[in-house]
């Protein structure tokens, strides 16, 4: 053991070049794993904080007991609680306060007249709680509401939409309301609570804006007397509250907001770094082990004679283990001090675009420290495993050999393996997309198609190579030529090299892919669904937005250029236990304006105790025109509904459709998501689309918009999605850079006497520079067509295993303008990765290099 760390060390000492590479892909894997946690530990706490000091004041709070809870959605929706209940509660023993809360959606229009918040997290609007000790908001700057339009808006949202004390703007409940901001307010001591906005209103304004009628409340807060336990205050309440209503603790309640940020926001967040982290690292593996594979075959002569001196296979396998152990340390430490630095950094960055990410120090966890440094280490050990292996193979007479011939691409157990891989591949993709929909089969079929890539590499590197490097052979002459058969030397080095890339290829592609599919599902929706003209929207994302008034489409079709204007709203309900989102709306006029495919029934007469459902929906609740669907609603009351109608298509209209009147006893604030409308035979779309603008005004100025338009905007989340999915997976594609670069250098390096030849006969540095340099470009071209292949199929399989294991039929589309962007990146890539061994090879000296062995 002695005698190969000796050797180890000596080796490393010699050539701290060569693993330059690698000490790069592993440092910058586990600064981006590292500081993916560590910003997650932070968030966690710094909100846990928050939440506990905003809620200190607050012992106990009441609320509706039950829930419903929609598919697709984590937070369920509750009933409101009578404020009757109040002088109750006030009487109970170790009850020093309790005042009702009253919270619904309200969005700001900020000083240039645009909608503040509304990308994501709820924008809320509530009463402003006298009893600071029950209030989670503190007085800034400014005073609390004390007459009806006056209002305090929390300082974030103020700064975001440019608002100042004493000015006066729109708060859309969603009917519009004029309101005058007297106070800043702060929450925990912040300036909001994440990107969430509030603003608080007198309980007057509040009881009429955002409750369907007065003495309703979100919940009841509850202050404990002196001496009284948390605990026994519930105890307490619980004995006299009625059936349907519970009461828990502060702290219980502090905890419930905390994990429901991390749910919906820290969770996904996080989770989605640490699949790129992920990817990064898997890229870092191919470059590692192309590395140590390439130090092993130029080593094979020295580790030859270490064996004909005596040295056991043991001794020299361990020796490689340990050079890659000594990088593994030394770069994943680095890589933890980077991490740390890049989370320093979000936490400065993310105020600077908008993210209030909460002030304090970091908070290092065990596991955010101790899981990076071990994944640094095992990816790289593992790395290095299989070429420590084939070092410790060699046999002493190898060091009377010369050089050993890549044979690799004609491995017959390779080719057999890849074949089987791809076969299974097919087979496991076939049945999650076609036979079965299941994303797990369609998963493990994309699993098994990346397996099948890379172990059938050096074979297809060979016909690739030759194939791609045609035109460089015409174009480049001499240089052309030589660059190909450099790249086709080694099949199984270039299919290895080639790989990082293909995989950072592969999944800015899949995900191109999958953007442009969703986005086509979008406008294939709106094209089959929307008969309108025009669509009135709130654009928003999430809990963001306030919603349009319900006393919209009604002004909207008193309009002469107007045939129908139809509001979309939504309500919830468990419909036989389960719970489903129902639209609320006009069913004729929606069938005038919506495509709904085959109708049976009628949906002009649904009345207050009929319902209309789609075909999909009928044959899962065994349900036909004239059967009876059971509705509970959040208030407990369970009622029975006639179907009256069935129709084919749910893509915009939902799978539940019910009256106004239906809704009207069941209903908390009430708001519609869309407002189709249809003008009369003869109205110029222009003149029809000003009219609409004309009332839209009068109600918080909503998006009005054609019917492309509308498909446009509505898939507007996508393009956000993929520029951040493209900006993260820049570390993956640097890492395929890195390898790329390190290959050609030491391959330059097991060259030099070939390439001193090549002066001595003639060559130039400028014919020897480009032989390089389209050698990296041959092989960046090898790997991105590969990644764009994988990638294309791997977003065909992801949407059509998600088109048939949900309800939206998904629509596949190949983005050709995208895709041909990301290849001329890659092979953009692969001639940034030449430059520099380009010029080390040039900078030889000639009789030096031609004297090298």
């Amino acid at each position: 053991m002695n005698a190969s760390l000796r050797l180890s060390v000596s080796s490393l000492r010699a050539h701290k070049r060569r693993f330059a590479g690698t000490f790069l892909a592993v440092f910058l894997g586990v600064a981006f794993l590292a500081g993916t946690l560590v910003m997650g530990d932070t968030l966690r706490a710094s909100f846990s904080s928050m939440f506990g000091d905003a809620t200190a004041g607050t012992d106990a709070v009441v609320r509706s007991a039950d829930t419903i809870t929609t598919p697709g959605e984590s937070q369920g929706v509750r009933q409101p609680v009578d404020t009757s209940l109040v002088p109750t509660i006030e009487k109970v023993p170790g009850v020093a306060a309790a005042v009702p809360r009253i919270e619904g959606r309200g969005q700001l229009v900020g000083a240039d007249g645009k909608p503040v918040g509304g990308q994501g997290p709820p924008t809320l609007a509530g009463n402003w709680i006298t009893d600071s000790r029950l209030n989670p908001y503190r007085i800034a700057e400014g005073r609390a509401p004390a007459r009806s339009g006056e209002v305090v808006v929390n300082r974030g949202a103020a700064e975001k939409g440019g608002l100042r004390i004493g000015d006066t703007t729109t708060l859309r409940t969603p009917d519009p309301v004029e309101v005058t901001v007297v106070g800043l307010a702060t929450f925990g001591g912040q300036d909001g609570m994440a990107q969430v906005t509030f603003t608080g209103m007198t309980r007057a304004d509040a009881e009429k804006y955002l409750t369907a009628e007065p003495g309703q409340a979100a919940s009841i807060q509850v202050r404990a007397g002196p001496g009284v336990s948390q605990a026994r205050l519930v105890s307490e309440l619980t004995s006299v509250l009625p059936k349907g209503v519970e009461a828990i603790t502060g702290q219980e309640s502090a905890r419930e907001n905390t994990e429901m940020i991390s749910s919906q926001f820290l969770t996904l967040f996080t989770t989605f770094l640490l699949v790129f982290s992920g990817v990064a690292l898997l890229v870092a593996t191919f470059s590692i082990h192309n590395t140590f594979a390439i130090v092993v075959a130029q080593r094979t002569r020295d580790n030859a004679l270490l064996r004909a001196l005596g040295a056991s296979r043991r001794q020299v396998a361990v020796a490689t283990l340990v050079e890659a152990g000594a990088v593994a340390v030394v770069a994943s430490a680095a890589g933890l001090l980077g991490g740390l630095g890049i989370a320093a950094g979000l936490q400065a960055l993310f105020p600077a675009i908008g993210f209030p990410f909460p002030e304090g120090g970091l908070v290092v966890g065990a596991l955010s420290l101790l899981l990076p440094l071990a994944v640094g280490i095992l990816v790289c050990l593992g790395s290095a495993l299989l070429p420590a292996v084939r070092a410790g193979r060699t046999a002493p007479l190898a060091a009377l050999r010369e050089s050993a011939l890549d044979r690799s691409a004609g491995s017959r157990t390779r080719t057999v393996v890849g074949g089987a891989c791809a076969a299974a591949a097919l087979a496991s993709t076939l049945v999650g997309v076609l036979v079965s929909p299941s994303l797990w089969s369609a998963g493990l079929g994309a699993v098994l198609a990346l397996v099948a890539f890379v172990v059938l590499g050096p074979a297809a590197s060979r016909v690739a190579v030759r194939a791609l490097g045609v035109p460089v052979d015409r174009l480049r002459g001499v240089t052309g030529g030589l660059a190909r058969r450099n790249a086709l030397r080694s099949p199984k080095r270039t299919a290895a090299t080639a790989s990082a890339l293909m995989i950072g290829v592969a999944v800015v592609s899949l995900f191109t892919v999958f953007g442009a599919s969703l986005k086509a599902t979008m406008d294939r929706t709106v094209s089959r669904s929307f008969a309108g003209d025009v669509a009135v929207s709130n654009p928003s994302f999430g809990a963001g937005g306030s919603g349009l008034s319900p006393k919209l489409a009604p002004a909207i079709a008193r309009q002469p250029a107007v045939a129908d204007a139809v509001g979309l709203g939504r309500g919830v309900a468990k419909v036989d236990g389960g719970g489903r989102a129902l639209t609320v709306t006009d069913p004729g006029a929606l069938g005038r304006v919506f495509d709904l495919g085959t109708v049976r029934g009628s949906l002009d007469h649904l009345g207050s105790d009929g319902i209309a459902i789609t075909e999909e929906e009928a044959g899962r609740q065994y349900l036909a025109v004239g059967g009876t669907a059971r509705l509970t609603f959040t208030d407990g009351t369970t009622q029975p509904f006639t179907v009256r109608a069935v129709y084919g298509r749910s893509e915009l209209a939902g799978d539940y459709v019910i009256t106004r009147a239906a809704w009207a006893p069941h209903r908390t604030q009430d708001s519609d998501t869309l407002v189709a409308v249809a003008f009369r035979p003869g109205v110029d779309p222009a003149d029809g689309k000003a009219a609409v603008q004309r009332v839209a005004e009068r109600f918080g100025n909503p998006s009005v918009q054609t019917r492309d338009e509308y498909a446009q905007s509505s898939a507007g989340g996508i393009d956000m999605m993929l520029s951040l999915v493209y900006a993260l997976l820049a570390l993956a594609v640097l890492i395929a850079l890195l390898g790329i670069a390190n290959t050609l250098t030491l391959a330059i390096h097991e060259r030099t006497r070939e390439l001193g030849l090549l002066r001595a006969v003639g060559q130039t540095r400028s014919q020897l520079r480009a032989t390089v340099r389209w050698e990296s470009v041959l092989v960046a071209a090898f790997g991105t067509t590969g990644g764009l292949v994988l990638g294309a199929f791997l977003g065909w399989v992801l949407v059509e295993a998600s088109g048939g294991a949900s309800d939206t039929a998904f629509a596949f589309a190949l983005p050709p303008v995208r895709l041909a962007v990301v290849a001329l990146v890659g092979l953009a890539a692969g001639a940034l990765a030449g430059l520099r061994p380009a010029r080390r090879a040039a900078r030889l000296d000639v009789l030096r290099a031609i004297a090298a062995e």
